[in-house]
């Protein structure tokens, strides 16, 4: 059973030299928990096996956890470009099931001081970290269902099974996995960063490439992201423009800072004559209840926290 597990990235990604003697690789597999002993000989775990296995289809329980890739003539689904499932073990995997789904992406033009460029409709930081989120946080006891990442001519989706631990509009501050020991194994392979460092990064993405706000969606048996193309801030929906102040308080406050007119005019690309317009969208998310004022501080000069701060 052992030949199913690809051992030699499993050292590589570690970057630990490999073994000179069989018995030494299984040792460091029993010790990293990849794989156990019974009576006639070892087995893989299931942690071993969604992680390192060559062919996730060779192994029954594990067979419908690969992930898909949809990709979509328009907005809709009406017409299916391409759909790939992928047969690798999530770390071994990783870094070719990135590559596969930015290659899919199709650009967009940025314009950052006056200056346009031509870039990826959706910033490749922002892609790994959401994919390796949802295959960490997934609910691996509904059989038959995995992660999904879709890509629309507007937008992209990444889901998985099963509902998040902790309220969506926390995701940004807060850390809780269902299955740490996946999320640790992953985080030493390289495949994401430490606890709780990957949505800011997501929302700070975002930002940089003067996208929408990231949605997170809760279903009933699936937790969805959405990140959106680019658009200007004259045709952003009120809902839109808010969940994306909010968000915008909320990086400032996980980098010790504090969001004011001046950063939100920055967030979305608004001269200072516009002051106005930054003050009515920090109003508009002030009475849904996201943000609050800081006590001391003058209209004018005022500094804002999220409600939870």
């Amino acid at each position: 059973m052992i030949r199913l597990l690809d051992t030699q990235t499993f050292f590589d990604l570690l970057k630990l030299p490999y073994p000179s003697v069989r018995d030494g690789v299984l040792e460091r597999l029993k010790n990293e928990g990849l794989i156990a002993t019974r009576p006639d000989g070892w087995a893989i775990t299931n942690l071993g096996a969604i992680l390192f296995a060559k062919q996730l289809d060779s192994i029954d329980s594990l067979a419908r956890k690969t992930t898909r890739v949809i990709v979509y003539d328009g907005p809709g689904k009406l017409k299916t470009r391409l759909e790939q499932i992928g047969a690798k073990g999530y770390a071994v995997g990783f870094e070719g099931l990135i590559e596969f789904i930015n290659a899919q992406i199709p650009t967009n033009e940025l314009i950052r001081k006056a200056l346009r460029e031509e870039h990826k409709m959706f910033p490749a930081i922002a892609v790994r970290e959401l994919v390796a989120n949802a295959l960490i946080h997934q609910d691996f006891e509904q059989f038959g269902s995995s992660v999904m990442v879709e890509i629309f001519s507007d937008r992209i989706e990444i889901s998985n099974p099963g509902l998040p631990s902790i309220k969506p509009e926390r995701f940004i501050d807060e850390y809780r996995s269902r299955n740490e020991r996946l999320a640790r194994m992953m985080r030493r392979v390289g495949v994401c960063e430490e606890k709780g460092s990957g949505i800011d990064k997501v929302v700070n993405a975002a930002e940089v490439y003067q996208l929408p706000a990231p949605d997170f969606r809760v279903g009933e048996n699936r937790t969805t992201v959405l990140m959106f193309a680019h658009q200007e801030f004259k045709d952003m929906e009120r809902d839109d423009r808010i969940r994306a102040c909010y968000q915008h308080c909320c990086l400032k406050c996980v980098m010790n800072q504090k969001m004011t007119n001046a950063s939100v005019r920055d967030r979305f690309g608004l001269t200072p004559a516009k002051s106005m317009i930054a003050s009515q969208l920090i109003a508009a998310t002030v009475e849904a209840g996201l943000i609050r004022q800081e006590a001391g501080t003058y209209k004018k000069f005022a500094r804002y926290r999220p409600y939870w701060a």
